[in-house]
């Protein structure tokens, strides 16, 4: 608890003074009022963040959190929880979507296991993955707590951890996940969150039926009476319905934030750490890029919880960190706007009647 208690303490909203800077430095620019848009909105938030005009975002790192779910049991998912030990493997040969992406935009990818069903050992030893597991897959939150309050708080300081260590190497951080079954949790921490009943929040995930989506509704809302996680209490809610990926994404969101660096956020699951984090330390949102908006209905939702706006809409659904690799490159992009273009008075451009 007390590596969390010291993160939180070091939490401060971003700064309104380089915002202002920011926004000054954006209306000299050779362009018309805000013609790059949300761009622009961007590079305030960068430097919001950073402190700085000059806001590095160089080296990106997406942590890839990996956990195991007891939900599944409930068939809320077509797919068994053997295939995320698999994925792991994948992630580390280099296989998979999140790889792919992540190569085309210059980004790290790093692998955490927070709670696999198995044995990763001799990927540990071997230098692959970083072993931070809290335990082999949460408990079924649809007969009981997802986890224990100090599984909760373990998996938060894992992320937080995390940040720490790759902090001297990461200028920004990204978001990605596996663990099959992860949308049941990631659904009921967004209706709980929002006070809403789950059944317009929940979708597919990995390919589920349309035929199965009432089932896995009727255990959501089943695991959410049953345990009564409270909203007012982001780590509750993380033991009660949550998962050990979801809260090491969130202790990520919230190391991140204590070192007064970005995290791009990647979708659904991604999201609901993000949640997870907000509601445990507010401040932290000064700190969050929505990467895009997923295609999960409840997404759209979480969003305004976060009040963020996603940069990318592609229609995604992979997770993994896919979506917050593939955004990366907006960040260069403010940065260069931000520090590279011309004054109106330095290129001796006539600012009048585009100011």
């Amino acid at each position: 608890m007390k590596r969390l208690t010291e993160t939180l303490n070091s939490i401060e909203p971003a700064s309104a003074e380089f915002r202002e800077q920011a926004t000054r430095r954006i209306e000299s620019l050779t362009m018309p009022h805000w013609a790059l848009g949300r761009l622009l909105d961007l590079a305030v938030d960068l430097a919001g963040m950073t402190r700085s005009l000059e806001f590095p975002v160089a080296r990106k790192t997406v942590v890839l959190m990996a956990g195991d779910h007891g939900i599944v049991a409930e068939g809320v998912t077509p797919q068994p929880s053997s295939v995320t030990v698999q994925m792991v493997h994948n992630f580390v040969a280099g296989g998979a979507g999140i790889n792919a992406v992540a190569r085309s935009t210059g980004t790290r990818v790093v692998v955490a296991d927070l709670g696999v069903a198995a044995d990763l050992s001799g990927l540990v030893s071997a230098g692959k993955i970083f072993d931070c597991k809290v335990a082999p897959g949460t408990c079924n939150f649809a007969k009981g707590p997802a986890m224990t309050r100090l599984q909760a708080v373990a998996s938060l300081e894992a992320g937080i951890g995390l940040a720490r260590r790759l902090a001297s190497e990461t200028d920004v951080f990204g978001s990605g996940e596996m663990g099959i079954g992860n949308t049941s949790p990631s659904s009921a921490i967004v209706a709980v969150l929002s006070r809403q009943d789950p059944g317009p929040l929940v979708g597919p995930g990995a390919a589920l039926p349309q035929s199965r989506l009432a089932h896995k509704a009727e255990v959501i809302r089943r695991g959410i009476a049953l345990n009564r996680p409270d909203p007012a209490d982001g780590i509750d809610v993380l033991a009660k319905v949550g998962g050990f990926e979801i809260g090491g994404i969130a202790g990520l969101a919230l190391g991140a934030a204590a070192l007064r660096k970005p995290m791009m956020v990647d979708g659904f699951i991604s999201s609901a750490g993000a949640l997870i984090a907000a509601a445990i330390s507010p401040a932290v949102k000064d700190y969050l890029i929505l990467a895009h908006g997923s295609s999960e209905p409840g997404h759209r939702t979480m969003a305004r919880l976060l009040g963020k706006k996603p940069l990318l809409d592609l229609g995604l659904h992979l997770g993994e960190g896919s979506g917050a690799a593939l955004a990366m490159p907006l960040l260069d992009a403010a940065r260069e706007v931000l520090t590279g273009m011309a004054t109106f008075e330095s290129a001796n451009v006539t600012s009048e009647g585009v100011r």
